[in-house]
């Protein structure tokens, strides 16, 4: 038998070389992150994945300690997922070409295992080649990230600054989300200098106010054990991959109730406003959903949330912002929205109180015909569960991106009585006539009926009370419940677009 101890030395020095690659930049720079509110790349995987439930892939490789790239594969809720998260305490979380070669691998184990892909940034971009690194190319690590789309659920977090290479991964991800103090930019202040003489500060090239308003990040977390946690929570919604449902959750509000205080939230006057989430809540199981893109085109309430058990996405317009007109922000952030959920069989819940999209000269300019036209398609497209109800009102184009008419593969729609429709309001439709009084009059009356003539129609499949709102939502979720039970692939086309 074979002597156990000739193999210590051999063990010793591989214990030595993990040591070296887990001490990170180390422990000057280690305890400078922490003092700066920071947690370390370690730590942030810790945070993210279930206790002691990570593996990870090239811990030895590379010029620096993991090649300033942390990487593997772990648990999120007993789910397998795959994640980097860039070592800013290593060369600034720079990029050599060992961290491109995992960046790629652990896209290329998320593709083949079909389990989501979560990257957390805090890195410089490429940097130069140096000595101890691989020689030779190597597979592309933004492609195989790409080819993800619609496969596998893909989130970044920004948990400091990012930019160049690394900074692409998050418009090119499903859900993105970044801390207050964190920064996104093409090329950071150093090189802007550079090329262009222009000085700026990394909070207003990239920080939340620039990342936020442009739609390259979607949300803002308060720190990074928050964001973490909103990862967490935002994997919950959706299966592993396009080739699951969503799970279902016991949330312990599971049934139909009725919705008694919903009369004393929405207005029955379609000119009042109100805020759509106090409506949501009533309607979710617990009260509880959770926005994307709050702060994005608010016109549009974009949620993830559960109804009887069943995760959903929620697309509401809100009347509290521009009356609930639809802008091209708006337009954009739901486009995505639907994609998304539709990509990984969420049904589709819309809620429509809106004058219609924004008209006028500013709207025009921010191309407010192509974003219409975007949401439309997206809407039109999908293939899954959509459920329909108009609250009071939706005029126009602004009925048709919220999905309303039935012959548009919904499961169901539906309206409160009362709701008008048409191409607009009956005030708007005298003043662009220039009607008479007694025109106007008719134009009034014709607008009280309108909901009914829909109804007779077929424009609606029926009118419901609003207190009957969740019963209703829980009936088509309930008669759709045979095709969300069967065996799903992804949808055939080439992806989500950013």
């Amino acid at each position: 038998m074979a002597d156990p101890t000739e193999w210590d030395p051999t063990l010793d020095h591989l214990a030595s070389r993990r040591a070296q690659a887990r001490a990170m930049g180390g422990s000057a720079k280690v305890a400078k992150q922490h003092a700066a509110g920071r947690l370390d790349a370690r730590q942030r995987i810790a945070e993210l994945l279930d206790e002691g439930s990570f593996t990870e892939i090239g811990a030895l490789s590379g010029a620096a300690p993991a090649d300033a790239l942390v990487a593997g594969i772990g648990m999120i809720d007993g789910r397998p997922v795959a994640v980097g998260a860039e070592d800013f305490t290593t060369l600034g979380g720079s990029i050599g070409p060992a961290a491109s070669r995992k960046r790629w691998r652990i896209a290329d184990v998320a593709r083949r295992e079909r389990v989501p892909l979560v990257m957390l940034l805090e890195g410089a971009g490429h940097r130069p080649p140096m000595p101890g690194d691989p020689g030779g190319g190597g597979p592309g690590d933004l492609g195989a990230q790409g080819n993800l789309s619609g496969l596998v659920p893909m989130i970044t977090g920004v948990m400091g600054a990012s930019a160049g290479h690394g900074a692409i991964t998050a418009p090119l991800c499903d859900f993105s989300l970044m801390t207050p103090d964190s920064a996104i930019f093409t090329a950071g202040p150093p090189v802007v200098k550079a090329a262009l003489g222009e000085e700026v500060s990394k909070a207003d090239l990239g920080g939340p106010g620039v990342a936020i308003a442009s739609g390259v990040i979607h949300n803002v977390s308060a720190d990074d054990v928050t964001l973490l946690h909103d990862i967490r929570t935002y994997l919950s919604f959706f299966g592993s991959s396009a080739w699951e449902r969503p799970p279902w959750v016991d949330t312990g509000d599971t049934g139909p109730r009725s919705l008694d205080d919903l009369l004393s939230i929405v207005p029955r006057d379609g000119n009042t406003s109100y805020d759509m989430r106090l409506a949501l809540s009533q309607l979710v199981d617990g009260g509880s959903f959770f926005q994307v893109q709050p702060d994005f085109g608010p016109s549009i309430i974009c949620a993830l949330s559960r109804i009887g058990g069943d995760a959903v996405g929620i697309v509401a317009n809100q009347p509290a912002v521009l009356a609930g007109s639809i802008d091209t922000d708006a337009a954009d952030k739901a486009a995505h929205f639907i994609q998304v959920c539709d990509s990984f069989h969420l049904p589709l819940v819309f809620l429509a109180d809106n004058p219609g999209v924004l008209a006028g000269r500013a709207s025009e300019q921010t191309g407010i015909l192509r974003a219409g036209a975007r949401m439309f398609a997206a809407q039109t497209r999908a293939q899954t569960v959509k459920i329909h109800v108009t609250f009071r009102k939706a005029y126009g184009f602004g009925s048709s991106v919220m999905a309303m008419n039935p012959f548009d593969e919904q499961t169901l729609s539906f309206g409160f009585p009362g709701a008008t429709l048409g191409a607009m309001g009956s005030a708007g439709a005298g003043n662009a006539v220039g009607a008479d009084d007694q025109t106007r009059a008719d134009l009034q009356a014709a607008e009280d009926e309108s909901s009914y003539r829909s109804a007779n129609g077929l424009s609606f499949d029926d009118l419901i009370d609003p207190r009957d709102l969740r019963k209703k939502v829980l009936a088509g979720l309930a008669s759709s419940a045979r095709r969300r039970l069967a065996a799903v692939e992804p949808l055939a086309r080439t992806g989500i677009m950013p």
